[in-house]
This record gives structure tokens, C-alpha cells and sequence, in this order.
């Protein structure tokens, strides 16, 4: 793996009687798309405000770019939005921008820099108030840019947007990612993540339960095959691979798309009508909802 710019080890919140975070320990590296998978409720958002200062861990440690978390010297190099973007109504998208950047000591040429990679250069100097949600969330990642940070840290920031919305969204986590930006993005759904994220982490009831690749989780992927006659396909088939199961919904054949030639072909010399033949894999909701119980 390449180095890490968050490491978390046993980091704990409690809130009197209830665990809202439960000894998570995870990594996330410097160029990379990180997805923080779960459910609402499932203690994301608490640590991500552990991750940048807003609050302290009840117990276990971080790291955030090589310094504790608060540290003025790790504030620098973070691009942080958590719990939706709030800004002046009666400000222009420009002139937020601008406060933001006048208490950070951050020249205006950031804020027009900004205002152009989240695609609102043409509504910059429009009232807030009248932003589209959309907009809205994508001033609030343009706050996160100001600064040109090493680490960007967005909770749930397609929530509440409409399809195209979220669509452009992923476009611009995507293009960050690709300017040199690591992306640590928190949210609960699942095609996102599947979408955009390099690895993921996922979160249930406080625990961090999986951290890999979307492709391990996923597993490797199988072949289904449908034919008529089945009994007369089923021998063809194994005996071109071997290890393929007969169920209800056809032959089931534990292999890639690369043997997918051979065991059509063999079908259709055996004298079997080949009815459907396709690449069958879990996708991640399926792996979510068999890590997590349904939750």
C-alpha cells in the first residue's frame, strides 16, 4: 500500500452508556478514493469529526497526514465537509468563499480557483439563497478546496441530490481524486461507493467490520448458464471445466468470462439449445447486506 495519510487504531466514542464509535482501526492511503461505508446511524460522521479535531476519542489514537488530529499543522493540509455545507444566505457563492478565505489567510486567487473546479464560476456572484441544492454541495467542496489540500474528508456530500446531481458529483470526486487530492468520502449509498471509491472501509453499529478493495469483497465472479435440455448441457459443461453446479436457476459455473467460449461451444456441440449465458456477480449491495445482517 501506498503511504498512509489516515491511520486510526482502536479509536472509541461514547456518550455516557451508548458506543457511538467502537475500536475502529482502519487506513486510508495518499491518492486514493476511500469510501466509508454504512448505514445511517453507523458512526461515520462521529469519526470523522474525531478524524479533524471536532472531538476527542473516548479511547485509541489517530493520525491525520502524520500529526494528531486539530493540530494546526494537519488543518492546513485538510479540505473538510461534514454535515452539509453552511454558508451566509445573503452572500454571494464568490463572497463566502472569500470569508472563508480572509480567516484562513488564503489569497482570493484560491477562491476563484475553487469557484472553477466545482463548475460554479458562472453562478459565483448569485445570492446563496438561491443555490440549488447541488450548487449548495458544491460550494461547500469548493470551502473543502480552498487551500489546496493534501486530504479531503467529504461526509455524505451527494445526500439529497437528484440523480443528475449526484451523477456530476461523483464526476467532480473523480477528477479531484485524479489532480492528486486523496479522497476519504463517507456515505451510505452503495452505488456510489461501487462507482468511484478504490477501497472501502465498512461501518456497522460502530465497528468497523470490513476494509479492502470493492473487487475482494465482491469475490471472484462465476459464469450462469441456461440450456435446454439441462441434462443433456450439464455433462457438456462439466466436462469442459470441471466444477459447475446444477440449481434452480441454471448451471452455475465457478469460472470467468475466459472459459465463457469454450463452455458455449460445447453446449451447442452437444446438441443443447444455449438460452442465456452471462458473467454473474455479487454486486456490493448484496455483500453489504450479508456483512451487516440487513441493516
Amino acid at each position: 500500500m501506498k503511504d498512509s495519510i489516515v491511520v486510526t487504531r482502536g479509536l472509541t466514542k461514547r456518550y455516557g452508556a451508548n458506543t457511538a464509535v467502537d475500536g475502529v482501526s482502519m487506513r486510508v492511503a495518499a491518492g486514493e478514493i476511500y469510501g466509508f461505508l454504512g448505514p445511517n446511524g453507523a458512526g461515520k460522521t462521529t469519526t470523522l469529526r474525531m478524524l479533524v479535531g471536532l472531538i476527542r476519542p473516548s479511547e485509541g489514537s489517530a493520525t491525520v497526514a502524520g500529526h494528531v488530529p486539530g493540530d494546526p499543522d494537519v488543518v492546513r493540509k485538510l479540505g473538510v465537509l461534514i454535515e452539509g455545507p453552511g454558508f451566509y444566505p445573503y452572500l454571494s457563492g464568490r463572497d463566502n468563499l472569500r470569508v472563508l478565505a480572509k480567516y484562513r489567510g488564503i489569497g482570493r486567487t484560491d477562491v476563484e480557483d475553487a469557484l472553477d473546479r466545482v463548475g460554479l464560476a458562472a453562478r459565483a456572484d448569485d445570492k446563496f439563497r438561491t443555490y440549488s441544492l447541488g450548487m449548495k454541495q458544491r460550494l461547500g467542496v469548493g470551502a473543502a478546496l480552498l487551500g489546496r489540500p493534501d486530504l479531503l474528508i467529504l461526509d455524505e456530500p451527494t445526500n439529497g441530490l437528484d440523480p443528475q446531481g449526484m451523477a456530476e458529483m461523483r464526476e467532480l470526486i473523480t477528477t479531484l481524486a485524479d489532480d492528486g487530492h486523496t479522497v476519504l468520502l463517507s456515505s451510505h449509498m452503495l452505488s456510489e461507493v461501487q462507482e468511484i471509491c478504490d477501497r472501502v472501509g465498512v461501518i456497522s453499529r460502530g465497528r468497523l467490520i470490513a476494509e479492502s478493495t470493492i473487487a475482494e469483497l465482491r469475490g471472484a465472479s462465476s459464469l450462469l448458464l441456461k440450456a435446454e435440455p439441462m441434462e443433456v448441457a450439464f455433462p457438456a459443461v462439466r466436462g469442459v471445466v470441471g466444477d459447475a453446479m446444477l440449481t434452480s436457476g441454471g448451471i452455475r459455473i465457478e469460472a470467468g468470462n475466459g472459459t465463457a467460449a469454450a463452455v458455449a461451444r460445447a453446449v451447442v456441440e452437444s446438441g443443447a439449445d444455449l438460452l442465456e449465458l452471462r458473467l454473474d456477480e455479487k454486486s456490493l449491495e448484496e455483500v453489504f447486506f450479508e456483512m451487516t445482517g440487513g441493516q
